[in-house]
């Protein structure tokens, strides 16, 4: 996602399995990437959230790492969001 009209959208995206320490990246991408997982994620019914710097942070990661304690928060609250949406669609959407 992006903090300027000019400036190429960055996506990232977390998968969180019951029993992971934490969430992991399981896609990344700038441009005509983050466009791809963007679409998919709302293709897929997963809740599309616009955090920048979070984004940018997350696109630093190599791929299947597990989010860092420093990041904790961040991903928490963006989680806590996604949850959220989806106990309003009663449970409707996927979070994953």
């Amino acid at each position: 996602m992006t903090d300027r009209p000019d400036t190429p959208r960055e996506a990232a995206a977390l998968r969180y399995d019951a029993g992971d320490a934490a969430p992991r990246l399981v896609a990344s991408g700038r441009g005509q990437i983050a466009e791809r997982i963007i679409a998919a994620a709302r293709e897929a019914g997963v809740p599309v959230r616009s955090d920048p710097g979070l984004a940018r942070a997350l696109s630093a990661l190599d791929l299947g790492t597990e989010v860092p304690e420093a990041m904790y928060r961040a991903v928490a609250e963006t989680l806590a969001w996604a949850y959220r949406l989806d106990a309003e669609a009663g449970g409707r959407r996927t979070v994953s």
